[in-house]
């Protein structure tokens, strides 16, 4: 099999699987559920993956990597402040996230409390994939800061923290309520906090 066609079903099987595992969670999903999915032969699995811990390593680098790409939406927007373009963004992840479809659900959301207490290795992507995202958001906090649309005397790594933590736990809730309230309520404090009411 070319390196090619190896890549290229590899990636299959993990995009396959994203929607599935963002739907039902890592360990309610068994690996021939994903491998019928995909269409791919069941004993192919461990040609592309060593074991099934370290396939969800590679499903959520996969993630965080694609994630991070999509967070280039921050960078720029014809003639919106920095802070717009923050506040933009969070609209965009509450739509997301109250919508019904697993597709563009947040993995971190989904996996963080189940994974991160069964295995080492995805607990520290997981560590380090939310981290890149929050130094992702602290630079366009530090730009709003710059361009004078967002007044706080936090520190912008500071703010992005609290703002993370705040949509995280706003995800979370809005699962266990079964409705967007928690996060409509998460934008209107992110609107406080970045003084953009």
């Amino acid at each position: 099999m070319s390196t090619s066609n190896t890549h290229d079903t590899r990636q299959h099987i993990l995009d396959t699987a994203q929607d599935i595992i963002a739907t039902k969670g890592y360990t309610a999903v068994g690996l021939n559920e994903i491998l019928q999915a995909a269409g791919v032969p069941k004993g192919s699995f461990y040609h592309y993956f060593a074991s099934k811990d370290a396939f969800g390593q590679a499903l959520l680098e996969h993630y965080f990597s694609t994630y991070l790409q999509q967070l280039q939406v921050l960078d720029s927007g014809p003639g919106e402040s920095a802070a717009q373009r923050l506040l933009n963004y969070l609209h965009a992840w509450l739509d997301a996230q109250s919508a019904t479809e697993p597709h563009g659900k947040c993995l971190a959301v989904k996996l963080a409390a189940e994974v991160s207490d069964l295995s080492e290795p995805m607990r520290l992507v997981l560590d380090k994939g939310t981290e890149q995202v929050i130094t992702r958001l602290a630079g366009v906090v530090r730009s709003a800061q710059a361009d004078g649309t967002v007044a706080t005397t936090l520190d912008a790594h500071s703010m992005a923290t609290m703002l993370y933590h705040l949509w995280l736990g706003a995800c979370l809730r809005a699962k266990i309520t079964r409705n967007r309230q928690p996060l409509d309520a998460a934008l209107a404090s992110t609107r406080c906090l970045l003084n953009q009411t």
